[in-house]
């Protein structure tokens, strides 16, 4: 990743970034993008990446009905007519949206995240027919995750606008953070939240009185217990974001269902799923990246990825 000072850092930086390839998904993408900046009252940079250098005759990489030969040139003149097209799209859907359409040349991982270093937010479809969408569902999602700043939202067909944010607390950093997001993302929209905390990765049955918990192994806790001390670990991680969101009305969900399944459950009907890119402890973080890919993969509305402080750059 280049330095922070790079002409596409200081591009997307302070703004809403959006991947677009021409695809629908990435169309519905730009689309959910304007909305959320212009709530923000940010910019929206909209960025297509054209895999270069060309050949004089080549067949199109990009996945707009292009004619089956084309030359550079017409690559370049056919993306910027659909980057105009869409800027008009986002204006008129957001009034007084910012928009500001760039095309590059390169790798898409590579440039996106240049782009989003120091954005406010990264937001990408969540599949698509070309290598650029297809890109965003593993390395965007495994790479600028971990190493942008910005939190990356991967927008699904799925999900009700209308409907709740679930968030998933477990007390890392990054939950924090997520929590924070969460809360503020229902703020603008008016919409309430569901906070949810898997108190284990053990079978449900294994809470039952003759399961471990229930024999006093593990913790030593019952699940009564459990139960009281992951309402009050939800219920923490609430405070702070509650007293700057006071308006924000606010579920706490204690599940004893795997973390995975727990958030997959909660995002039934949901506006956005927001989860932290890992948890506390050597153990956590490998917990909380399979459920982020997980998450990717199958939550049922757009997926909002949180980094915490300690996230390596």
């Amino acid at each position: 990743m280049s330095s922070p000072d790079s002409l596409e850092s200081q591009l997307g930086r302070g703004a809403v970034v959006v991947g677009f390839d021409g695809s629908e998904r990435s169309r519905q993408a730009a689309r959910w993008a304007a909305r959320e900046a212009v709530s923000r009252g940010l910019r929206l940079v909209v960025v297509n990446v054209i895999r270069g250098p060309f050949p004089e005759v080549l067949v199109t990489p990009v996945s707009m009905p292009l004619p089956q030969l084309v030359n550079e040139d017409a690559v370049r003149a056919y993306t910027n007519e659909h980057l105009a097209e869409l800027a008009d799209e986002c204006a008129r859907i957001a009034p007084g949206l910012e928009v500001d359409t760039r095309a590059f040349d390169g790798h898409p991982a590579a440039v996106l995240g240049e782009v989003a270093d120091e954005a406010a937010l990264l937001v990408v479809g969540s599949s698509g027919t070309t290598g650029l969408t297809r890109l965003f569902a593993g390395s965007i999602t495994a790479d600028l995750a971990h190493h942008s700043t910005a939190p990356l939202v991967v927008v699904r067909e799925t999900g009700a606008e209308d409907g709740h944010v679930v968030v998933g607390v477990d007390g890392s950093d990054p939950s924090h953070r997520a929590v924070d997001f969460a809360l503020d993302f229902a703020s603008r929209h008016d919409r309430p939240v569901v906070a949810v905390h898997a108190t284990t990765g053990l079978p449900v049955d294994a809470l039952t009185p003759g399961g471990a918990w229930g024999q006093g192994l593990g913790l030593g806790l019952d699940a009564d217990q459990l139960r009281t001390s992951a309402d009050a670990l939800i219920t923490k991680s609430l405070t702070g974001p509650l007293a700057r969101h006071p308006e924000v009305r606010a579920e706490r969900l204690v599940s004893f269902a795997r973390p995975a399944q727990a958030l997959l459950d909660a995002s039934e009907g949901a506006a956005l799923l927001v989860v932290g890119s890992h948890g506390h402890g050597a153990v956590h973080r490998a917990l909380l990246g399979s459920v982020s890919h997980a998450m990717l993969h199958h939550a049922h509305c757009p997926l909002a990825l949180v980094h915490g402080k300690s996230e390596p750059r």
